[in-house]
């Protein structure tokens, strides 16, 4: 059985079959619904499927983000796909833990410099399930109520912190980063009686389900509660407008701490790899 290059009578079932495995499609999914397959946008995906159901979809973004769903193909099925991506630009690799591991080997990139090279519990909530922390003096606020210097300060020093950016390549990814989230309307700041205290966001969202990332707490702020707080308070703000399910990846055992206590349970493991040079090819 073949890969096929997807085609636009076949996003329907595409989209269904993402939707089936949601804990870890958010990201090609949201891509699909936002961007659009083979559209111009960085973000847009390409992507072949396999079968009729389909039973596995790959995927690749115009800027080189490998987002597989692929559960039962063997090595051989595998390798088929990344022979179908060789010679694109390589910016990394997102996917469900044990297929990523799986593709890393079978491409040949484990020894590929990464600044990113994760493999993150991840967890799951029905929104109705939510749980609210004390809320006295908190208000969220959209990003594009602040000055903008200090939201690129905090991202650059998430990027540098968390993804192991180096300055140099921080510093006009936050402010990148930052105009898309302020167009997107993703992401809200936190103020702690009129005192600005984090950030959280949304880095997927669909009617039905949002994915959180970004969340980010100033050191001088940490240890408070914060994050949880900003993340229950944007999720109800979801729910509030249809979603129905939140889905993460927790980058550190107190982040994982943070959102169990609002209601979140395990759900499975994800892999983000970040290349050092993404406009190496594949």
């Amino acid at each position: 059985m073949n890969w096929q290059e997807a085609q636009g009578a076949d996003v329907q079932k595409i989209d269904r079959f993402l939707f089936e495995h949601i804990q870890t499609s958010m990201f090609p999914l949201a891509n699909l619904r936002d961007f659009g397959l083979r559209g111009s946008d960085p973000r847009a995906v390409n992507l072949w499927t396999l079968g009729e159901g389909p039973r596995a979809v790959f995927g690749i973004t115009n800027e080189g983000m490998v987002l597989p769903q692929c559960p039962e193909c063997s090595d051989e099925v595998l390798s088929h796909a990344i022979r179908l991506i060789r010679g694109r630009k390589l910016f990394g690799l997102a996917a469900e833990a044990t297929q990523a591991g799986r593709i890393m080997q079978l491409a040949g990139w484990e020894d590929r410099p990464a600044t990113l090279n994760s493999d993150e519990p991840g967890f799951s909530l029905d929104l109705n399930r939510l749980v609210m922390p004390d809320a006295t003096g908190a208000k969220l606020v959209p990003l594009d109520e602040l000055h903008r210097s200090i939201t690129v300060g905090w991202r650059q020093d998430y990027l540098i912190e968390a993804m192991g950016f180096d300055p140099e390549r921080a510093q006009p990814q936050a402010q990148k980063d930052i105009a898309v989230y302020i167009e997107r309307d993703s992401h809200r700041a936190l103020l702690m009686d009129n005192q600005l205290v984090g950030m959280t966001g949304f880095n997927s969202r669909l009617p039905e389900v949002v994915q959180i990332g970004g969340v980010y707490t100033p050191p001088d702020f940490r240890g408070h509660g914060y994050a949880r707080l900003a993340v229950a308070l944007h999720l109800r703000e979801a729910h509030s407008n249809g979603a129905t399910r939140a889905v993460l990846f927790a980058a550190s055992d107190a982040a994982a701490r943070a959102y169990i206590a609002i209601g979140f349970r395990p759900a499975g493991h994800y892999s983000l790899i970040l290349f050092k040079n993404p406009e190496d090819t594949a």
